[in-house]
């Protein structure tokens, strides 16, 4: 009868410390701005408001989602991220990308590839490159203003849709 308590009691012992692992490994889920951290790379890559991502860690396949289609401007840059953004994610780098354009002068471009290189950021548009300083995204951009965010009267784009 002693020896049946005292399974018993390491039964209940070891269903709780089982139930505490799940529970904290559950809150610990990381976020799509963790895991651009995770890969070395900064969350100012995305807009806030990212809802959720998916990430296959054996292939790199990395998908971010926000609530709709995201417009903003950063300095003379006009940016549009699409509610699925899509890439294969890798230390420093981020490949394949769809679902981020850039406007440079009249057209739309594809940001295809973004590569850490030290304290700078490669933008890869396929035909051209610019760098950044890594700085620069140490923050993520809100959709409609992006950083500029008090002065929405002088920007055209006042919320994602």
């Amino acid at each position: 009868m002693h020896q049946r308590k005292m399974k018993l009691r390491s039964s209940i012992i070891f269903i709780c410390i089982l139930a505490y692992v799940n529970v904290t490994a559950f809150s610990e889920e990381l976020s799509a701005y963790d895991v651009l951290e995770k890969y070395d790379l900064p969350v100012g890559l995305l807009p806030q408001g990212a809802t959720g991502y998916e990430l296959n860690e054996k292939n790199g396949q990395f998908t971010a989602y926000l609530n709709g289609t995201c417009y903003f401007s950063v300095q003379s840059y006009e940016l549009k991220y699409k509610s699925t953004i899509k890439g294969v994610i890798s230390k420093g780098k981020l490949a394949k990308l769809k679902g981020v354009r850039v406007k440079v002068e009249l057209l739309w471009l594809k940001i295809v590839e973004v590569t850490r290189e030290g304290d700078d950021l490669q933008f890869s548009l396929g035909v051209a490159s610019a760098v950044f300083s890594v700085d620069s995204f140490s923050e993520s951009p809100q959709c409609g203003c992006g950083f500029d965010c008090n002065n929405l009267s002088q920007n055209g784009h006042v919320s994602s849709l």
